[in-house]
């Protein structure tokens, strides 16, 4: 049998903080969500986002402890087009959360931008920059 990649879980501090932060990104939770210890959402290709609470882990795993020094995974969403990027950047910055890098044309071709959910993971905007002539 071979295994098949179907979620990625993260672990959150505050369940309401942190799905009001990836609602804004268009990911559909359960409404009353808020109060659970385990929620998910359905995403793109059939895999799952899967949020926690730190209660949750220490109530099988009673010695976790959160990763010194932030955030260690990296989730991205890909924006419609270049002015997306920076309208969406600027929603969240403007409701609060942490922009980690404003946007900018990268090197490799996208309008590129990071902000930080609200346990300091980096959710990283981007779209396809046109084509130069």
């Amino acid at each position: 049998m071979t295994p098949r990649f179907d979620l990625v879980g993260l672990v959150v501090s505050d369940m309401a903080a942190s799905l009001a932060f990836y609602r804004r990104l268009g990911l559909d939770f359960p409404e009353g969500a808020e109060d659970q210890p385990h929620v998910e959402a359905a995403l793109p290709g059939g895999l799952r986002l899967a949020l926690d609470t730190e209660e949750t882990i220490r109530s099988f795993h009673p010695d976790w402890r959160p990763a010194p020094g932030g955030g260690r995974i990296g989730l991205a969403f890909r924006c419609d087009g270049p002015g997306d990027v920076d309208a969406v950047y600027d929603e969240l910055v403007a409701a609060g959360y942490h922009g980690e890098l404003k946007p900018w044309d990268a090197f490799w071709g996208q309008r590129y931008a990071v902000v930080q959910d609200p346990d300091g993971n980096g959710v990283d905007l981007f779209a396809p920059l046109p084509a130069a002539d």
